[in-house]
């Protein structure tokens, strides 16, 4: 089992958990004193007061929304999927949309995202002038067929 170093850079932050011995993701929790309201269309950085560092450079954090929060309440993450490299140790924070219609009220201490570790294959890219030919080519974008 790999170990996830953890930092509190904040008395009031939340350690990071797995809600259940099967869950891929860590939850992370909004370490804020006050509630923090997301109207539609709102973009708020949330800090967890934690900081981590990940084993080597053949691992990488990404901060995923939680599906509850997306589903129910149209609260995502606003770049889709955060990366943390694994040389950064500043505070893990959240980057919170709302792309529902409805106000959303962030609570102190509330979940609010989780953190999945990963191996990353590191490359070297190379420039060349010919790429090696496939089936399907340069098609993208439902190239292959709807079913």
């Amino acid at each position: 089992m790999q170990i996830l170093k953890v930092k509190k850079l904040r008395e009031n932050a939340q350690m990071i958990r797995r809600a259940t011995k099967g869950s891929a993701g860590m939850d992370l929790y909004a370490c804020i004193d006050n509630a923090i309201t997301l109207e539609p269309g709102d973009i708020k950085v949330v800090p967890t007061g934690l900081a981590i560092a990940l084993e080597n450079e053949n691992y990488v954090a990404y901060i995923y929304a939680r599906s509850g929060l997306s589903i129910k309440h149209g609260i995502t993450l606003a770049n889709c999927v955060g990366v943390i490299d694994s040389d950064y140790r500043g505070e893990l924070c959240v980057g919170l949309t709302n792309i529902s219609k409805a106000a959303y009220t962030i609570e102190p201490q509330e979940r609010i995202a989780q953190l999945v570790i990963a191996p990353v294959c590191t490359c070297e890219p190379v420039q060349v002038e010919e790429l090696d030919e496939t089936e399907r080519g340069a098609g993208g974008f439902g190239s292959t067929g709807k079913k």
